[in-house]
């Protein structure tokens, strides 16, 4: 993309999109020495950063795997996280580009981006914002992961610091504001408690895809 795509951003908005790629660097640091205090080899952390471009369904992913899960079972978990994806598509389809553009466009499409891209006044500006926050995240998240399993060699186990609580965290601080809705609230519960029981019965990785029939509870 050409600078001059960029120069119609205000410098609080490009700093503001930098400050948030730091922010991702640092969440990137724990997901790779998570990965490496799982015990994966370096180019599965490194090769889930730059492909799939996901967080939350990579440490889904090692999480399950690290679990003894079936890595089909970890990988539709990941999907099932990244469903949100769907209906970011269809909002930002004016600002990933067109033809082969649109391939990369749609690859840095993350919350991130679609929140800075869509938060702008001017159209020019909202694409301007989505590239810049897309590919801020492109390279910071990858950069991150390898700081991550550069340092995770070097950390005892993760449940020993705590730091196999860093994502079930991180999904918790993004789900909270959603609750406000009450039928939200009592599907998100009722997910929550088929997963649960069904964790002594079910194989590891099961759990979470049976949440899904927490959608079917409705507010009486």
């Amino acid at each position: 993309m050409s600078q001059n795509l960029f120069s119609c951003l205000k410098g609080d908005t490009i700093k503001a999109i930098f400050l948030v790629g730091l922010a991702v660097g640092i969440v990137g640091v724990s997901y790779g020495s998570l990965a490496m205090a799982y015990g994966f080899p370096l180019w599965v952390p490194l090769l889930l950063s730059v492909s799939v471009l996901a967080g939350a369904s990579e440490f889904m992913f090692i999480g399950i795997v690290a679990s003894g899960g079936n890595p089909l079972a970890a990988a539709a978990a990941g999907l099932l996280v990244n469903a949100r994806h769907i209906p970011f598509g269809v909002t930002v389809r004016d600002l990933v580009g067109r033809r082969a553009a649109s391939f990369i466009g749609c690859h840095i499409m993350n919350d991130e981006s679609v929140v800075f891209g869509l938060s702008q006044p001017t159209p020019e500006q909202r694409k301007a914002a989505f590239w810049l926050c897309g590919m801020v995240v492109a390279i910071i998240w990858p950069l991150g992961a390898l700081l991550g399993a550069a340092v995770g060699k070097l950390l005892p186990a993760p449940e020993t610091i705590g730091l196999d609580a860093v994502f079930p965290a991180i999904l918790l601080a993004l789900v909270i504001p959603a609750f406000k809705s009450r039928t939200t609230l009592i599907r998100a519960f009722s997910g929550a408690a088929l997963s649960l029981a069904s964790v002594p019965f079910a194989p590891v990785g099961l759990p979470v895809l049976l949440s899904l029939f927490g959608l079917l509870a409705r507010k009486k």
